[in-house]
């Protein structure tokens, strides 16, 4: 039996017919749990390079996703609208143009385009200041149970500024090394593709040098040339009105006001001279469809007019009605008199400004309807109804020039509107936080990231083992000492009862 200092462990077997007991003490337990360890720490260590190795080739054969962190700040990102006013997608990252210029600069094939795109998946950031007010209302939900706080918690709604950006690449025949350079690259160029939806009007430089002016008479050339150079200075002044810094371009050494006066100078010098000589000449490849040409401008530009004065006339009368806002500045507690004041609004200063815009138009079209109705009486008071072979050389050449000079605007006004959305107005609109890697050190915590699973369940399956079989082993070391021990009783007591016996006899 067990020594009286020592702590057992009591385990009773019943039987129907009979109750046994079996004591383990548990210094034969430590013996058992001794004489196993050397193999529980071997089939330990087996166990780990097992789980290692299991999750080596399963992430070599499962490639992860990479990963990559990007965030936008510019006005509007906190509301969830983009830089025009509409409502912000960051899953235009995923365009196929972003996509099929970016395996161009890698110089890959564009094939797995598609493949690449369903590969890229996005998860916003919630902001700070959303988890903190969700903090708070569930705090006090918690505490009191307010229905309107639960109200609060759905109604509350937050726009992530910060996307984590993962691409899966399992489904593509890129190379680890492949895919870092195609998902950094795709990133990379969504900065210019940002710049070139929000920044410059690329839709604008196409339209204003699309312009194939020798298919036109004379004077519809000319109205192509100052339709362009009218939209060019309307963009160029809207640039300069929103430019607070005199922004001078590094790449063209243009301010805005330098290209406006440029762009004022072609139209004012250039162009005037050249329809002042097809006016005083008379030149036109076809009278009578110059003719036309011109009463059609008339009537259109008459009936445009006529809108632009409608639209004056409603407007005066809604700034004239317009309740402005009022302000009111309480006495010093003298006297019972308060002071009002009035102050205009942002929507009533919009309204003059829309109205003061509406004033030029009207006043260049009244311009314009006087130009082609001099032209229209010039032309058909020239009865020759042929132009000198010099005049229309002349008149060509004058034209090719001014087209060369177009065009040089445009390609100033484009690289000058683009450097300064880059480097002002967007300069960290767009950033690439993290970009996505892959190096030794990445695969090494990928391999241990998917072996901690496996590494857990083994090793507690060996520690289960190694101490059952330690318990069982004790169990039977014990019930053999007591069984030994009863026979020795046993047979001491058969002795002292012969030995009895005979001292009787």
């Amino acid at each position: 039996m067990a020594k009286k200092d020592e702590r057992n462990v009591n385990i009773v077997i019943k039987n129907p017919e009979e109750e046994n007991e079996v004591v383990i003490s548990f210094s034969m337990l430590l013996k058992k749990l001794r004489k196993y360890l050397m193999l529980w720490i071997v089939v330990a260590v087996v166990f780990v390079g097992a789980a290692f190795g299991y999750a080596g080739v399963t992430t070599h054969v499962n490639k992860a996703s990479l990963h990559a962190l990007i965030g936008f700040s510019y006005d509007g990102i906190e509301k969830g609208i983009d830089p025009a006013g509409n409502t912000f997608d960051p899953y235009s990252i995923k365009n196929p143009a972003v996509i099929e210029n970016a395996l161009t600069s890698l110089g890959m094939d564009i094939e797995q385009l598609e493949s690449i795109r369903e590969g890229i998946t996005m998860k916003g950031v919630t902001p700070k200041d959303a988890i903190d007010r969700l903090t708070v209302y569930s705090s006090v939900l918690e505490t009191n149970g307010n229905v309107s706080v639960a109200d609060k918690i759905l109604e509350t709604t937050y726009f992530p500024t910060q996307y984590h950006v993962y691409f899966n690449y399992n489904n593509t025949s890129l190379t680890d090394t492949e895919a870092v350079e195609v998902i950094n690259a795709i990133l990379n160029e969504y900065n210019n593709y940002f710049y070139e939806i929000y920044g410059y009007n690329e839709s604008l430089g196409n339209a204003v040098s699309v312009i194939s002016y020798n298919d036109y008479d004379y004077s519809e050339a000319i109205d192509l040339f100052d339709n362009s150079l009218s939209i060019l200075k309307k963009y160029v002044r809207q640039l300069a009105n929103e430019d607070q810094t005199r922004f001078r371009s590094s790449a063209t050494g243009y301010t805005f006001s330098d290209l406006y006066q440029s762009i004022d100078t072609v139209e004012t010098i250039d162009l005037d001279k050249i329809s002042s000589y097809v006016a005083v000449n008379n030149l036109t490849k076809d009278k009578e469809a110059a003719l036309a040409y011109y009463e059609y401008r008339i009537k259109a530009l008459t009936r445009l007019k006529t809108q632009y004065e409608e639209e004056i006339k409603s407007y005066e009368a809604s700034i004239t009605s317009y309740e402005k806002d009022q302000i009111i500045v309480f006495g010093n507690g003298t006297d019972d008199t308060n002071t009002q004041s009035t102050l205009a609004s942002k929507q009533y200063d919009k309204m003059i400004d829309e109205k003061n815009q509406i004033v030029v138009n009207l006043a260049e079209t009244k311009q314009s309807i006087n130009y082609y109705k001099e032209r229209q009486e010039a032309l058909k008071s020239n009865n020759s109804g042929s132009s000198s072979s010099s005049k229309i050389d002349t008149v060509e050449a004058e034209l090719a020039s001014l087209n060369e000079k177009v065009g040089n605007l445009i390609n100033l006004v484009a690289d000058t509107a683009e450097d300064y959305y880059k480097n002002v107005t967007f300069k960290n609109a767009y950033n690439v936080l993290v970009p996505a890697t892959n190096t030794t050190s990445d695969k090494i915590s990928r391999v241990i990231e998917n072996a901690k699973m496996p590494i857990v369940i083994l090793e507690a399956l060996a520690l289960v083992i190694y101490f059952a079989v330690a318990f069982i082993e004790s169990i039977i070391a014990e019930n053999k000492n007591r069984k030994a021990a009863l026979l020795n009783a046993e047979s001491d007591s058969d002795d002292k009862d012969k030995e009895d016996d005979e001292a009787d006899k």
